[in-house]
């Protein structure tokens, strides 16, 4: 579920927060810095390049959150679909110790997408990102991304790969899991963690993996196709 809108207040607050620190009795490690990597060879600043002056194939702009204007396009390349936006904490699914009805006011106990035992994704867990579903302003599987396609995040110089595992509202766009916000450094709590901008995510085509809960075939997917995406011109 989207949070609150961040305040450039809030959000370096955040980027501000201590490092995290050992257990300690008491300690509430959500609200502290988690560990930060980045996924693969691929550096981020090359398929920032590569990218590019945004082509635009969205008819129409998306809002970062529900109270903000409509500024976000969808733009595409040969390979793939991409956006630029904020970074709002989703952790829907299945309930787990930080993402629950208590940690999320907005917790839904299911995803758009399910594993394939059927059962929905555990958002503390799997990296994934969150997609508008299909309107008249972009629809994404008639772009060749459907659920468990294929993405990269890319915020601040780290990449973390990451499948296309839930829906959002219908004019709002960058949502991600708890998990892939903790992968790239951004503090996870679904009330007012997140980050308020700096974030791509870039989606390949035609990239499903299945099971879509196997993270490391989607790791090895997503590292062949940004090769592929850098040599394409």
């Amino acid at each position: 579920m989207r949070v609150p809108s961040l305040t450039l207040a809030a959000a370096g607050a955040a980027l501000l927060a201590p490092a995290a620190l050992p257990d300690t009795a008491g300690a509430v490690q959500p609200r502290q810095r988690p560990a930060v990597h980045s996924e693969g060879a691929v550096a981020a600043a090359d398929l920032l390049t590569r990218l590019g002056e945004c082509h635009q194939v969205s008819r129409g702009r998306y809002r970062t959150d529900a109270d903000r204007p409509a500024t976000v396009p969808v733009c595409g390349t040969q390979d793939a679909v991409y956006w630029k936006a904020d970074l709002d904490v989703d952790c829907d699914g299945r309930t787990s110790a930080h993402c629950n009805r208590r940690a999320d006011p907005s917790f839904a106990a299911a995803t758009a997408f399910q594993q394939s035992d059927g059962r929905h994704l555990k958002a503390e867990k799997l990296p994934y990102i969150v997609v508008p579903p299909p309107s008249r302003i972009w629809d994404h599987r008639a772009a060749g991304v459907p659920g468990g396609s294929v993405a990269a995040v890319v915020y601040r110089g780290r990449v973390q790969y990451a499948v296309v595992g839930d829906t959002g509202p219908r004019d709002v766009i960058g949502e991600a899991s708890y998990a892939t916000a903790r992968a790239l450094g951004i503090r996870p709590d679904p009330r007012d963690g997140g980050v308020a901008s700096g974030v791509t995510y870039i989606v390949f085509k035609n990239s499903r993996v299945n099971p879509l809960e196997d993270h490391a075939a989607a790791v090895a997917t997503g590292e062949r196709l940004a090769r592929l995406l850098l040599m394409n011109k």
